[in-house]
């Protein structure tokens, strides 16, 4: 078994297992997508530039779309501490606000590794999205 690192267990918020709590969100169709291209794009900018500014703050580890045309439409997995607070957060999404997403929100227990994602994602993406 490898050794421990304590300074990263600690500073990912790692158990002793190296697990943690998060809070996913299943981001499903809501009833009140835009049909206009062009209202379809303005909502779509301001969603990713509010997943953006949650990945920022540090609330928001991973987020992405499925690739398919199914009714979960993606996942958003938050570095928080309960269902409430991730609702809070949702609730900021132009998407949440107009209706075009609605979320469902579960606790989940993963790897505290996953809170170094954004900082690698950094590192190896070529353009923001």
């Amino acid at each position: 078994m490898p050794e421990l690192d304590k300074e990263k267990a600690d500073k990912y918020g790692a158990d002793k297992y190296g697990m943690r709590k998060y809070v996913m969100a299943f981001l499903k169709r809501g009833p009140n997508r835009p049909s206009d291209p062009d209202k379809s794009n303005e909502l779509q900018r301001a969603h990713l530039d509010n997943i953006g500014r949650m990945a920022e703050a540090g609330k928001l580890v991973i987020a992405g779309p499925f690739l398919d045309d199914g009714d979960i439409r993606g996942i958003y997995i938050f570095n928080v501490n309960s269902i409430e607070e991730a609702e809070e957060l949702t609730n900021t999404d132009p998407a949440i606000i107009c209706g075009s997403l609605v979320m469902e929100l579960r606790e989940w227990y993963g790897s505290a590794a996953l809170m170094a994602v954004n900082d690698i994602h950094k590192e190896i993406a070529e353009e923001e999205i």
